[in-house]
């Protein structure tokens, strides 16, 4: 696949502008005297089940709200860029299947917060990078695990008061389920070089072509020497013997003769 992964604005603005809707919406609760908390998932109730849909959005003090910002930043992010065409499918039924896991198995209490999704993220693109086997998807799921390997242990129950458990299992392990179910191209690494070809064949390689059956590598046989020429081609022409002629001086009286020739050497 030909660039799998590009930047786009989405990106940039999708983390930003969930962020700030997290923020905005606590503003106004602590602006206007609001008390949102009764809007989150109430587990095995009817009236309970809006919060499925508006608890990713409420936060109980701005510590919790803080806490779950940088993470949703990162994950979003790296969500947008490195699997694009299931960013939105990932967010939403992540939300979704994580809000009715919570009303399913969670204490009857009101349970808020974004850390549902947060562990949606983590666990999606942990177990897909590994499902693929593609080196930066792998590399990305190391990446998750060292920057937040330590949310697994608020899964269990009585790790910390006051957090929801609940939320934070359904939310992994619906991730764990998107990584089987939700389909990514097959990533291939580009081919630079001619043994990386499918129909590659070593016995047709000049370089293969140096090693016998044992393995060894023989170096190739010198180039033959040149033959020497002969002492007549090689002689240069400032040695080379000329024609003289020598012309002897005659009188008018005297019959002409002809020039005699003599080869001399310089």
């Amino acid at each position: 696949m030909d660039q799998p992964f590009k930047f786009t604005p989405q990106v940039v603005l999708l983390p930003f502008l969930s962020v700030l809707t997290l923020w905005l919406v606590f503003w106004a609760e602590w602006k206007f005297h609001f008390d949102f908390a009764k809007y989150g998932v109430y587990p095995r109730d009817l009236v309970g089940l809006r919060g499925v849909l508006f608890s990713p959005f409420i936060h109980g003090d701005i510590g919790h709200l803080y806490n779950n910002s940088i993470p949703l930043l990162v994950l979003l992010a790296a969500l947008a860029y490195f699997y694009r065409e299931l960013t939105f499918e990932v967010i939403g039924w992540g939300i979704l299947f994580s809000g009715l896991g919570t009303w399913l198995i969670g204490r009857p209490d009101f349970h808020i917060g974004a850390s549902g999704l947060i562990y949606v993220l983590v666990s999606f693109i942990f177990f897909k990078g590994i499902r693929t086997g593609y080196y930066r998807l792998t590399a990305l799921s190391l990446l998750v695990v060292m920057l937040y390997g330590s949310m697994v242990w608020y899964i269990f129950p009585d790790v910390e008061q006051g957090i929801s458990w609940e939320g934070h299992l359904a939310g992994l392990i619906t991730g764990m389920a998107f990584a089987v179910l939700f389909k990514t191209p097959d990533y291939q690494e580009e081919i630079r070089y001619d043994w990386q070809r499918p129909d590659y064949d070593p016995s047709t390689d000049k370089f293969m072509q140096r090693f016998d059956e044992n393995g060894n590598f023989q170096n190739p046989p010198p180039p033959p020497e040149p033959e020497p020429e002969s002492a007549v081609e090689t002689m240069s022409d400032e040695i080379r013997p000329h024609a003289v002629f020598i012309y002897n001086y005659v009188s008018n009286d005297s019959p002409p003769t002809s020039g005699e020739e003599k080869v001399e050497s310089p």
